[in-house]
């Protein structure tokens, strides 16, 4: 199959979402298929260029930071994005369109549905949801949900990484296409485990949702023997770091950091602990991540986290410092509870993330797409 597959977020830019959209255009093409993916341009980065064997196109775009993405900065993608398919579509066929958020890529899918007959299915990664993502997108959203229904109509099918997700969806949107899961796998030799330091490590957008304030409290009413590691930028940073600077525990800042970084990688598999508590998660790429890498993972037990990790991690109450910080001193206490955590996570990833069994679910529906087309 020819797959032109779109998303306004592709690396190295954005948060989760976008690894897990790399990885299903890279599964795509190790299974035969021709892969052209239609993102935005970000400065330093070429136009074109083959990665791995997928074509990606870089559409010339406003944007500030390689890891967070604003309204207006998204409606340039539409808009240039819309300006460089006209052109590109006159000397390139597909048979199908992957297209990830139903805003504001699947603009971009329904034009090239409604020009060029191409169908499209649509995957949702959380904030294109109304209701996952409040503390960005609220406002939006209250204008968003007509486009989304006729968006998520006009697709051949809509996905997502979790029954939450797919829950939010059919629940706040409520399209006559409702959302399915297709579970986002992961490819275990990305971080595997090491022998373990005293670091407990913490990822993400530095976003209220995310309750990087509550592990920092946690940790400050004394000094527990592990330094707490923080990787990502975002909004909250400044806040974060005077909180941090009255921790009796060393708190380390390390900006944003690409994951495919050798200090990335490093960070992650020495961690002996992970924590995420954060008050909405789809199918969290961080949690596979710390899974793999043999951390003893703490999430919460809200949104999509409790799938994600399963009985392999332990989950409690968001915004809730002291539930935290008991978990913590526990495990920090007992290096053989963490190992036995690590170990179960690490085996969970093997036992139900493996790539090669989800995305044949993915090609089984884009498949069906082009036999419908032909008959």
């Amino acid at each position: 199959m020819k797959i032109l597959f779109l998303n306004y977020e592709f690396p190295p830019l954005g948060g989760g979402a976008s690894p897990i959209s790399y990885e299903i255009a890279e599964r795509y093409v190790q299974l035969g298929h021709q892969v052209d993916v239609v993102t935005m341009g970000f400065k330093g980065l070429a136009d074109h260029e083959v990665v791995e064997g997928i074509n990606v196109y870089r559409v010339p775009c406003i944007r500030a930071k390689k890891e967070i993405c604003h309204p207006h900065e998204m409606l340039t993608f539409v808009r240039n994005g819309i300006k460089f398919l006209k052109k590109h579509l006159k000397d390139n066929t597909y048979d199908v369109c992957h297209n990830h958020f139903a805003i504001p890529t699947g603009l971009l899918a329904r034009w090239v549905k409604k020009h060029h007959n191409i169908p499209f299915i649509n995957t949702s990664h959380g904030s294109d949801i109304p209701g996952y993502n409040n503390d960005r997108f609220i406002f939006l959203h209250n204008f968003t949900k007509p486009l989304l229904r006729n968006i998520l109509n006009l697709s051949s099918g809509n996905f997502s990484g979790s029954q939450y997700l797919a829950n939010l969806g059919n629940k706040n949107i409520g399209p006559p296409v409702p959302y399915k899961v297709i579970r986002e796998g992961f490819h275990s030799d990305m971080y595997q485990p090491k022998p373990k330091q005293k670091i407990i490590l913490s990822t993400g957008r530095l976003l209220r949702r995310k309750g990087f304030q509550y592990l920092i409290k946690a940790v400050s009413e004394k000094d527990i023997g592990y330094e707490v590691h923080i990787c990502g930028d975002g909004p909250m940073m400044e806040e974060l770091k005077g909180l941090a600077a009255q921790s009796k525990t060393k708190i380390v800042f390390h900006g944003w950091i690409n994951n495919q970084s050798d200090t990335y990688k490093n960070l992650l598999e020495t961690a002996s602990i992970y924590s995420l508590v954060s008050a909405k998660e789809n199918a969290s790429k961080s949690l596979l991540e710390a899974l793999s890498a043999g951390c003893a993972v703490i999430t919460s037990n809200v949104a999509g986290c409790p799938e994600s990790v399963g009985d392999a991690g332990v989950t409690i109450p968001p915004e809730d410092e002291n539930a935290l910080r008991e978990v913590l001193y526990d495990l920090t206490d007992n290096e053989h509870k963490i190992a036995d955590l690590g170990k179960r996570g690490r085996q969970r990833i093997l036992d139900v993330y493996d790539w090669n069994k989800l995305i044949k679910q993915y090609e089984g529906v884009l498949e069906g797409l082009v036999k419908e087309s032909i008959v």
